[in-house]
């Protein structure tokens, strides 16, 4: 079975042409991949990740709060009791920010200009999600959604 990956923007930021990009990208590497839409608050990004059973929370942040926004979601979760589940960031993410924001518990960031071989080859990482696309004898059924909001 496929890793889970929940793809999420939280706050109120309502650019979400990135979010979709990685949706689209984590699900034709394979992962299974839940996109929440936009504008959501911390605690319903955790409840639907522990809903959905995810293995990992990618978080999409344009708007500046990035550090504010993934410590609730990381402690949404810690408080939920649902360690295993880890929180990646991305989005206009200064590099100078990326340290803080693993503090806060976020497990990696992909600021902008990431691309999009280095994102899935991170997520691939953090699940332990062989890159099966050039076996040619593997096939899986690969799904994605969007929740109604």
């Amino acid at each position: 079975m496929p890793p889970r990956v929940l793809i999420a923007k939280p706050g109120l930021d309502g650019h979400d042409r990135g979010a979709k990009v990685v949706a689209y990208a984590l699900r034709d590497a394979g992962f299974e991949v839940i996109y929440t839409g936009i504008r959501h608050k911390a605690s319903e990004i955790v409840a639907v990740a522990i809903q959905e059973d995810v293995d990992v929370i990618g978080l999409s942040i344009l708007s500046g709060a990035h550090i504010s926004l993934t410590s609730k979601v990381v402690n949404g979760l810690k408080a939920n009791g649902a360690h295993d589940i880890y929180v990646v960031v991305g989005g206009t993410i200064p590099l100078s920010d990326r340290q803080k924001l693993i503090s806060v518990g976020a497990k990696e960031v992909y600021p902008t200009g990431t691309t999009i071989d280095e994102l899935v080859a991170g997520i691939r990482s953090i699940c332990n999600f062989p890159d099966t696309s050039k076996d040619e004898s593997t096939s899986s059924s690969v799904t994605s959604r969007v929740l109604e909001t």
